[in-house]
């Protein structure tokens, strides 16, 4: 059996640079929407690109975007050493990051809360992307800090879930995501862009993003559907 291309697959994307720097990067793609960079990726091919839709944002305002740092866990009983491998997680957590964090579809935990949220922040990252649950809310929510999940509960992740490993391949329902590359949340969910088109995605996004304003000004005239869409528009 051969499986060096499903390595190679699933090992990629670690050390492709962009022409820019990746705060650079980042603070372009918030100025675009989900939609918009959907759209993009559509073109390419790239239908399944987005999160589960019940990870929602705590707020509707708050929109993320970032390079992937990537977190696996599952439920798990066992209690050693879970302290000191979610330390040395944190500790490893890269600036101009955000922690997506796959939790095997898990349904009881809170993944993410108000200390871990403020050792991120410390490490200079962006937001955190998680299939699992959130407590401490309202001390989350006083720090400004982005946090997209599917519900929230009481229940700490000790004794009931645990750290598998970080920075490694991660599935977000069905949503391969990679460390490394591109991730988006806003008020309509979550997205991924692999890491090698990103910089192309967002330049294609910024001219959605452009273009619209002047199919919005064709609407706002008093043209007809037909005519915005024989004009260049779309709908």
């Amino acid at each position: 059996m051969n499986l060096d291309n499903l390595i190679q697959e699933r090992t990629r994307k670690k050390t492709f640079e962009f022409p820019i720097s990746e705060k650079e990067l980042c603070d372009r793609f918030e100025k675009v929407t989900t939609p918009m960079v959907n759209d993009v990726l559509r073109e390419k091919g790239l239908l399944y690109q987005t999160f589960p839709n019940n990870i929602m944002p705590l707020r509707d305002e708050m929109k993320v975007v970032g390079i992937a740092f990537t977190i696996k866990g599952s439920k798990n009983l066992s209690l050693e050493d879970e302290m000191v491998e979610r330390a040395k997680m944190l500790e490893a957590i890269p600036q101009n990051s955000v922690c997506v964090w796959d939790t095997c579809e898990d349904d009881e935990s809170a993944q993410w809360g108000e200390i871990m949220t403020m050792a991120s922040i410390r490490q200079g990252c962006r937001g955190a992307i998680v299939d699992g649950g959130v407590r401490d809310t309202n001390k989350v929510l006083e720090q400004n800090f982005p946090v997209f999940c599917k519900y929230r509960s009481s229940n700490g992740m000790l004794g009931r879930f645990r750290l598998i490993g970080y920075q490694i391949p991660v599935v977000m329902g069905k949503v391969h995501v990679y460390p490394g590359d591109v991730v988006m949340g806003d008020i309509d969910g979550c997205i991924a862009i692999p890491r090698e088109i990103a910089y192309e995605v967002l330049l294609k996004a910024e001219q959605i993003r452009d273009n619209e304003v002047e199919i919005k000004e064709m609407v706002g005239s008093g043209m007809k559907p037909t005519e915005v869409v024989e004009n260049g528009g779309y709908f």
